[in-house]
């Protein structure tokens, strides 16, 4: 699905079935670009049932290709249970973190998994990056919206899960903004888990602050 500004979002929609949908964020005027998936049944059923505990939770700075390799000390770091949903987390992360590195032209990415259980960035906002892709593999997806003036967006739409969502930020290299926001869902007093996979591009890594680096 890409997203084109400003219009309105009902009438501004198109569908991507693949990967390759995701490049059209280099589209003069496109604010954001989805790849609509449905997740496996079987793997849902197996992210939904581990306990918060053991969702991954990182944030480093490291090639492309060296993500594949981090992503399994990460789950042997936090106890995720080696089994084939397991290897299909850390390939599709793989996998997205290449294909994002590839849209963005850049050899470093921060990556950050994120275990939310509060109202984080509920506020409608823009990300003070170039551009960020986002993927909600557990729980509801980010919720997106054409801002007017500045004011909370009227139609307010949600990423489905498991579908990955790159959205441009201050640092795109076009004016004017287009005034799509975005949020993280608030679900404070729900119970529910969210496990988000957020990739930023980056230009200098050893300039990065508070993140590890890995070569």
């Amino acid at each position: 699905m890409i997203l084109d500004t400003p219009a309105d979002l009902n009438h501004c929609t198109e569908h991507a079935s693949g990967p390759s949908g995701l490049s059209a964020i280099h589209q003069p005027g496109t604010a954001a670009t989805v790849w609509e998936r449905t997740p496996l049944s079987g793997f849902q059923s197996w992210i939904d049932a581990l306990p918060p505990e053991q969702l991954p939770r990182a944030r480093v700075i490291l090639r492309s290709e060296a993500v594949c390799d981090a992503l399994l000390e990460i789950a042997r770091l936090h106890g995720i249970p080696d089994c084939p949903e397991r290897n299909l987390l850390i390939e599709d992360i793989s996998a997205l973190a290449l294909i994002f590195a590839d849209v963005m032209k850049c050899d470093h990415l921060q990556l950050r998994l994120d275990v939310i259980q509060s109202n984080a960035c509920r506020k409608f906002h823009i990300d003070a990056v170039s551009a960020r892709l986002i993927c909600t593999y557990r729980g509801t997806g980010t919720q997106y919206g054409i801002s007017e003036d500045g004011a909370d967006p009227a139609e307010i739409l949600t990423v489905p899960t498991g579908s990955p969502i790159i959205l441009r930020g201050t640092r795109w290299p076009e004016t004017p903004l287009s005034g799509l926001l975005h949020r993280s869902p608030p679900i404070a007093g729900t119970g529910e888990t969210r496990l988000l996979l957020v990739l930023d591009p980056v230009e200098d890594p050893e300039k990065a602050d508070g993140t590890g680096y890995m070569h």
